[in-house]
């Protein structure tokens, strides 16, 4: 399966083409690019001699409530850590007629990796918000074969995602786009706030440069899609001097093995405090 034959070109800023860190040690590499149904489609690498990064995603255009494709790869010596799914624009867990349109046919291929890779720990109530019930959250020690199966996932997984946007159909309601942008909208102000590369990124080349990229590459689009704050969509990590709070939960409550069954039905019940 090929993606759409439309040319695609450059999107962003050429500043955002390359970068090295403070310590001259890790350099950090920027593609982007537009096409028919897709607003961006973006690349992050970093590459030092103790470490890989990869952040990789697609966003649609609003006229598609599309999910996200979201590959996110750490990898060190010894240490791999995963985040692979295509993440949902609107909620599957209350919202079952978007998870049956786009995940009931996914369920095999979900079920196929997550007993490859194994649910990688704790994660939060919050962040599984905006995760589907086919993602891969795994950590795992280097071995080739592990690379393999990767690899493999990440193949299939970005394979399933264009052959659901080459069946997407346009929506030409106004109402129904404007809750595909601002969902997009909550999406990127929630990853530009919480995102958890953002600490790399703050020791690679100072807090400023980090929080640009987050803002205006990672998860572009903050500022056209919609003007509401992180507050606004999160009030509930509001301090009481009306900062942010920067803890990753507020909640307290995260799900220390896989919180979907074997046919994509969420198990309230998993969670630990």
């Amino acid at each position: 399966m090929k993606p759409n034959a439309t040319p695609i070109w450059h999107l962003l800023p050429c500043r955002y083409n390359s970068r090295i860190s403070m310590d001259g040690k890790s350099e950090i590499e920027m593609l982007s690019f537009e096409a028919t149904k897709v607003r961006l489609l973006r690349s992050l690498c970093i590459e030092s001699q103790t470490m890989q990064v990869l952040d990789f995603a697609v966003f649609p255009e609003p006229e598609f409530d599309m999910p996200i494709f979201c590959a996110n790869f750490f990898s060190s010596a010894n240490t791999n850590i995963v985040v692979l799914d295509l993440n949902p624009l609107h909620d599957v867990i209350s919202q079952r007629d978007y998870k049956e349109k786009y995940y009931k046919g996914l369920i095999p291929l979900g079920l196929k990796y997550a007993e490859l890779l194994p649910w990688g720990g704790k994660l939060t109530s919050e962040s599984l918000k905006f995760f589907s019930p086919i993602v891969i959250w795994t950590r795992f020690t280097s071995s080739s074969y592990k690379y393999d199966v990767l690899y493999s996932a990440f193949m299939d997984y970005y394979k399933a995602w264009l052959e659901l946007m080459d069946q997407a159909v346009v929506e030409t309601n106004a109402s129904k786009i404007m809750c595909n942008r601002e969902a997009q909208h909550r999406y990127l102000t929630w990853r530009a706030e919480k995102d958890p590369g953002h600490g790399l990124l703050k020791k690679l080349i100072g807090e400023t440069q980090a929080k640009d990229l987050l803002v205006n590459f990672l998860f572009n689009g903050i500022d056209e899609l919609g003007s509401k704050s992180f507050l606004d969509y999160f009030p509930e990590y509001c301090c009481e001097d009306g900062t942010i709070n920067q803890s990753r939960s507020i909640i307290g409550k995260s799900f220390e093995s896989r919180p979907w069954d074997g046919k994509g039905e969420f198990i309230s019940n998993s969670f630990e405090n």
